[in-house]
């Protein structure tokens, strides 16, 4: 006897556009930090970043068609699909003006984008680029399927973030991204003009994914290979607390031109102490990189920005992506805790962690049991609706993957017959994609993509996951 998942649970894909769309002429999109930071010279001399290039990746830019089809497939009836920011405006947006009320210590409290600013922002916009998004999320819900349209993933249009002049000059003398309460702004008119002229293709929005890793990637684990590689405590809270405002007056327009459910997809981790002694450092731990970000859109109040009642209940439900635990000891390190390696996300890629695990080729510890824990805690904490929106390894030889999934799968059957509200498993990737820093050394698909052709070839653990996608079932065979 397997264990059914419930009738609606959705099973589906993720992906984003600089990791997957380009790889064919045309899909180029050179307007981005993210681009100039992988091309850079120095970068790559330094081995900061791989040498691989994002233009020659899966071109799902024009392959989506071909993709949505190997998605129903394999039983699939959801995806969690992004727009880069830059296809969108890749000019300036300063000149539109909105409403902005600000507070006397610089808190952005509100937004307004009105019908004027939006028809002034239409005629900045590709529109080729906006139509062409048109087609490619119609494609998908033109099947009947499930459609999470997420507004940011890291990249950013080089005129509001230029991580080259950041790095040489100082981030008072460059576009500075989330340094800049500009950006706040600019995001935010990006977001309402989106809603007005897609609002009525997705069934859910989130409005970025993963913004803890900007902040932290790019301004503490410089090492990380993620712009700006700026070492600065101070850059990386004031990071934080734009891009929570951020979000939260995204959410707002969202809400004014769709009323539509608006969400955040945020990197998860269970953390674990050493020994039992460390349990409080752990906890420590495990509060900032979980939950500090979250009260604040969740209950307005987190140390990252205090106390503020504008941010609060500005989240509808949660994506949570998993992929390992942390282990933690204390360290004199301004977080006074470390990463204890061996463990999680600490271990030698392709090898075996201290307790005797697998490990992934990215060096990430296979335990899928966190992935319970992690959804309790959340939903003790929020009691909002989740939704797995990553889950996945590294594997090109697809020597762990079927397990892998079906590991993960069972401890979150376990959590919804705890009572979790867990409405869904997007898996992290349908076919092989661009690894940030990493470059094609990651293979995460359930399809082998070969990159000269662009042909799509099924490993075997896509067969297993079509299987429990189709039943909705886990079963041990």
């Amino acid at each position: 006897m397997g264990l059914k998942l419930p009738k609606g649970f959705v099973f589906g894909f993720s992906e984003d556009g600089f990791q997957f769309e380009m790889g064919l002429p045309g899909s180029e999109d050179p307007n981005t930090d993210w681009w100039i930071w992988v091309h850079d010279t120095e970068n790559i001399t330094a081995g900061i970043v791989s040498g691989d290039l994002p233009e020659n990746g899966p071109g799902y830019w024009h392959l989506y068609r071909q993709d949505h089809d190997l998605a129903d497939r394999l039983g699939m009836d959801g995806a969690r699909i992004g727009i880069e920011w830059s296809r969108i405006f890749p000019k300036p947006t300063f000149d539109v003006k909105v409403s902005v009320d600000v507070d006397r210590d610089g808190n952005i409290l509100y937004i307004d984008v009105d019908e004027k600013a939006l028809e002034e922002l239409d005629r900045l916009a590709n529109r080729d680029a906006v139509n062409h998004y048109r087609e490619m999320f119609s494609d998908w819900k033109n099947r009947g399927k499930l459609l999470i349209i997420n507004l940011y993933h890291w990249p950013m249009p080089i005129w509001i973030h230029d991580p080259i002049k950041v790095r040489r000059l100082g981030p008072d003398r460059a576009p500075s991204g989330w340094l800049d309460s500009r950006t706040v702004i600019e995001f935010t008119k990006y977001a309402a003009y989106i809603a007005w002229k897609l609002g009525d293709l997705p069934d859910l929005w989130s409005t970025m994914n993963e913004p803890s890793v900007v902040y932290s990637m790019g301004y503490i684990d410089v090492k990380s290979g993620f712009p700006p590689g700026y070492l600065s405590f101070e850059a990386a809270l004031k990071a934080a607390k734009h891009l929570i405002e951020a979000h939260a007056r995204a959410y707002d327009m969202l809400k004014k031109y769709t009323k539509k459910p608006v969400g955040i997809i945020y990197a998860t981790t269970v953390v674990e102490p050493l020994a039992p002694e460390y349990r409080d450092v752990a906890e420590q731990a495990y509060k900032m990189h979980s939950f500090e970000f979250l009260d604040a859109i969740a209950f307005g109040k987190s140390s990252f920005i205090g106390e503020r009642k504008d941010l609060e209940k500005h989240v509808d439900y949660i994506g949570v992506n998993y992929y390992s635990r942390l282990v933690v000891a204390p360290s004199k390190t301004l977080m006074g805790w470390s990463a204890v390696p061996g463990y999680g996300f600490a271990c030698t890629p392709a090898g075996v962690s201290a307790i005797g695990r697998p490990c992934s080729e990215f060096g990430w510890e296979i335990y899928p049991e966190g992935i319970y824990t992690v959804l309790e805690r959340f939903w003790e904490r929020y009691r909002l609706p989740l939704m797995v929106t990553e889950n996945g390894i590294a594997d090109s030889t697809d020597k762990y993957r079927s397990r892998y999934i079906v590991s993960h799968l069972a401890n979150i059957y376990k959590a919804i017959e705890k009572g979790i509200d867990v409405r869904g498993y997007l898996h992290w990737a349908l076919v092989d994609n661009y690894e940030w820093a990493q470059g094609f050394r990651m293979k995460f698909g359930l399809n082998y993509v070969d990159l000269e052709t662009k042909k799509r070839y099924l490993r075997p653990s896509a067969l297993v996951f079509r299987e429990v996608a189709k039943n909705k079932e886990i079963v041990d065979e």
